[in-house]
């Protein structure tokens, strides 16, 4: 597989199937850096099946989502500032039409 050079960070969450035994089996989480959503589902039915000993049959993947991260530097009075802040959203416009109000205070002067 040939690995493109920016990769992306996916939330992947997945759980076995429920069963007479187990109503309300517990989740398992990883974060898995991959190009696309598609192939971050690979490494994290991998592992989980060698950990956990769930198969791709029995299991489920629950959320597979990408976390947006912001940077932002802007310069005050007294010295320069960087922030960064990570979002979890499903699009990239969303995530930057609503940014924290803490934000808006720190940069705009409020």
């Amino acid at each position: 597989m040939k690995v493109p050079s920016a990769l992306l960070e996916y939330k992947v969450v997945g759980r076995c199937l429920p069963t007479p035994k187990c109503h309300t089996p517990p989740l398992h989480r990883m974060r898995i850096f991959a190009p696309n959503h598609v192939v971050a589902k690979y490494p994290f039915r991998h592992f989980v099946s060698q950990l956990k000993k769930m198969k791709k049959s029995s299991g489920d993947i629950v959320y597979c989502g990408q976390n947006f991260g912001i940077s932002l530097r802007y310069d005050s009075r007294s010295s320069t500032h960087n922030m960064y802040r990570e979002y979890r959203d499903l699009t990239t416009n969303m995530v930057t039409t609503c940014p924290d109000s803490a934000w808006q205070e720190e940069t705009c002067g409020l």
